[in-house]
């Protein structure tokens, strides 16, 4: 049967753009469906967002040819810091510390600006001509018959693959489509985003304080400026969001403290609501979703991007594979591979962030003094140490080579 193209994509995002690219580095041919307009994806200005990158996502972002140009944008993390607090007394006596020099691989991770890596990702698939973008267009229907998948979109125009994917993130059509439901809880916080100038280097260090209401992440950007990832109780959230800049900082100012010196806020801020959510199941008949579209967890570790970006390294090597078993990539058989490799993945982080969240967002006296105690006992006891590093460094796990620095 002739099909339109080998794997169909639908969502433009980080996830939707480094799989089509990956997949054609794997001898593909793609189809990428974009619901923004390409006017909207050139625009370059500096909304705030920003990314943690780990070391597997870097090394793939190196192999798909992406990072030389990226490096010179990218504020590498060389420590982070966790502690408690509390607005107006700081950090608590109790410190995590994670540093860079106990392992071998260079930083932890990279601090990447929405802009830039969005750039990088869209350049490379103007280059990619096995890569087809279609922007500006939704989809309307699909379905599965036989060996193809289809889409029909808003224009009329209805395309054919051996695979459909679904990058289409948080409440994916393409999931529900499938009659794909998802599973999880609101966590009833909102996480207020904005990028702040400061007076004083950061030295490449990211800073968790967890506050009773929920986490505070402060991490290092280019220059004298960091990313913010508050969280907050829904209803206040909301207030402090409606507030002007000026009365935005001076409730921010108590809960960051003075250790930067003056701050100011750079680009524009926005809030979204903070949930956990799991596909039921992370394939279909002739589906696989990646990303948000497969998975939603809180922010509070920084780790979303990277678990989306496993994900698609995982899915690519997956379909790779399997052509050249001479295997119908597309068949059931192939996409559970898929879902059973990130399945466990995924559910231990969400799961470990959820419990994370709930353990640390809460004033109780006897939970905060165990968790105090916690983190001197793990900042003891150096192997401990070096895991949880490695860990936040997307270093262990069954990793694809694609997170190994390695093509598919």
């Amino acid at each position: 049967m002739v099909h339109d193209t080998d794997i169909l994509v639908v969502g433009g995002g980080l996830a939707g753009c480094g799989l089509a690219l990956a997949l054609t580095g794997a001898g593909f041919d793609v189809v990428l469906v974009d619901r923004q307009p390409l006017a909207a994806l050139q625009a370059d200005g500096f909304d705030g967002r920003s990314y943690a990158l780990n070391i597997g996502t870097q090394r793939m972002l190196r192999v798909l040819g992406l990072w030389d140009d990226l490096a010179a944008q990218a504020e590498p993390i060389r420590q982070i810091k966790a502690s408690d607090g509390r607005a107006g007394e700081g950090a608590g006596p109790w410190v995590l510390k994670f540093d860079h020099a106990e392992i071998e691989e260079g930083p932890m991770g990279w601090m990447v600006e929405d802009r830039h890596l969005r750039r990088a990702l869209l350049e490379q698939i103007a280059r990619t001509p096995a890569i087809r973008h279609l922007t500006g267009e939704t989809v309307v229907e699909q379905g599965a018959e036989g060996p193809s998948g289809w889409v029909v979109l808003a224009s009329g125009a209805r395309l054919s693959a051996r695979v459909l994917v679904g990058a289409d993130g948080r409440g994916s059509g393409m999931a529900t489509r499938a009659g794909i439901r998802r599973s999880g809880w609101d966590y009833g916080q909102t996480a207020l985003v904005c990028a702040i100038s400061h007076e004083l280097p950061h030295h490449g260090i990211a800073h968790q304080f967890f506050m009773p209401a929920g986490p505070l992440a402060i991490l290092p950007l280019s220059g004298n400026r960091s990313s913010i990832v508050w969280s907050e109780r829904a209803a206040q959230a909301e207030a402090i969001n409606a507030l002007e800049d000026a009365d935005y900082l001076s409730v921010l100012r108590p809960r960051f403290g003075d250790f930067l010196g003056g701050i100011a806020l750079v680009g524009v801020r926005y809030t979204y609501p903070l949930a956990l959510g799991l596909a039921t199941s992370f394939v279909g008949q002739r589906l696989a979703l990646i990303g948000d579209a497969a998975h939603g967890i809180h922010p509070l570790a920084g780790q979303g991007l990277n678990l989306g970006m496993r994900d698609l390294a995982a899915l690519a090597e997956v379909l790779a594979m399997a052509r050249r078993r001479g295997e119908d990539f597309g068949a059931a058989a192939v996409l559970d591979r898929y879902a059973a490799w990130r399945r466990f993945d995924t559910g231990a982080l969400a799961f470990a962030t959820d419990m994370m969240n709930r353990l640390f967002s809460n004033d109780n006296m006897v939970l905060r003094t165990a968790r105090d105690l916690g983190m001197g006992l793990v900042n003891a006891v150096p192997p401990v140490r070096r895991r949880l590093i490695r860990e936040a460094a997307g270093l262990t796990g069954d990793l694809p080579k694609l997170m190994q620095g390695r093509p598919i």
